[in-house]
């Protein structure tokens, strides 16, 4: 397949998994087997000595050698992206910078990404927005027609069985009336043709949420996606940045485990109901130690029960009491740890046995 001038050997994103759940390890692992890896830019700096007196600094020089060692690991295969919120504090600077570290594609979400055309035009790296409507997609379209005169290099589409925060609102997902993937898919496509016709550019779609094996694959390929983004099943692999612990959850989770919750920051969002969720729901709270304004749509302080960076860091560092466990809504369809050779490898043979070796993904 050809990005924007970039080959990938096989149609499939890694989903950007964060706080430090998908960083160099895992992209770099992913890409080497002729996929997009994804790094998760949100306080990606958790680790640094500096984190929580100077965040900003931290988290951008951890971005940058993130990059530079995924790109190592890749070892000239496949492609590196990074995953940046629209919802985060220093937004643009955070683009910036994966720009100048090499970053091959940057995909965003959490928000609608406006001005990211404007940021990336006349460089070298992909853009994508990650879109849950035809209505987002259109609309995205024409701002980045009008502002910066060029469409987004491919479109990932992220339905509501996805993981962590959701574009979808919390009445929807709790009567189970969202719209399905494959008719966002085919809305999105038919809202895209005419800026394509008028810029004779084709963006790529790939659909994500609830993508979870061959035949998940061949269903949207069939349907007219160009390839598909996955994240939760990436948790489960040896090469996953999270600590072991993270991975356990995942693969110990129960259907009944898997929830849709309230984030601080005010979006409904999917997670493993771990002990620290039911602590809360116990009434307790878990403020942060230091507020490092890492989400701008954060109320912060105690008018929230917890910090969501806090727990998120936790549940990437394994601590199960008081971690927040995001994860995709077929989580607990995962029943071991496997390599990312070996899961891309099952995920590929899958999708031709489902397309009757008609079509590769």
């Amino acid at each position: 397949m050809n990005i924007g001038g970039k080959e990938l050997v096989h149609g499939i994103i890694q989903g950007g998994m964060g706080v430090g759940v998908s960083l160099s390890e895992l992209a770099g692992n992913v890409a080497k087997e002729g996929c997009m890896g994804v790094i998760s830019s949100v306080n990606i700096g958790f680790k640094e000595p500096d984190f929580l007196t100077n965040p900003f600094e931290a988290n951008i020089r951890a971005l940058k050698a993130h990059i530079k060692k995924a790109k190592e690991i890749s070892q000239g295969n496949g492609l590196i992206g990074v995953n940046i919120m629209v919802a985060v504090s220093h937004y643009e600077e955070t683009v910036k910078a994966a720009i100048s570290a090499g970053a091959d594609a940057i995909i965003s979400g959490a928000g609608l990404p406006l001005n990211l055309g404007d940021l990336v035009k006349g460089s070298q790296t992909l853009f994508a927005p990650i879109v849950s409507s035809k209505r987002a997609a259109q609309l995205l379209c024409k701002t980045f027609v009008k502002r910066a005169g060029i469409l987004p290099d491919f479109i990932v589409i992220e339905g509501h069985k996805a993981g962590g925060h959701l574009g979808f609102s919390a009445n929807d997902l709790g009567n189970s009336t969202c719209q399905d993937n494959l008719q966002i898919l085919k809305e999105v496509k038919e809202v895209i043709k005419p800026f394509e016709e008028e810029l004779k550019k084709t963006i790529k779609i790939f659909l994500g949420g609830g993508i979870f094996d061959g035949k998940d694959i061949a269903e949207a390929i069939e349907a007219g996606a160009d390839g598909v983004q996955i994240g939760t099943r990436f948790i489960a692999t040896n090469e996953c940045d999270a600590d072991d612990a993270f991975k356990q959850v995942i693969v110990e989770s129960k259907e009944e485990d898997i929830r849709i919750i309230k984030s601080p920051v005010g979006m409904p969002a999917r997670a493993v109901y771990s002990q620290f969720l039911k602590n809360l729901d116990n009434g307790k709270s878990f403020f942060a130690k230091t507020c490092n304004n890492c989400l701008t749509a954060c109320p912060k302080g105690d008018k929230i029960p917890y910090c969501i960076s806090r727990a998120l860091i936790s549940a990437a560092l394994g601590n199960k009491e008081e971690g927040l466990f995001f994860c995709g809504e077929n989580a607990s369809k995962v029943n071991s740890i496997v390599s990312v050779k070996d899961l891309i490898n099952e995920l590929i043979t899958d999708t031709d046995a489902c397309l009757h070796g008609s079509l590769a993904v």
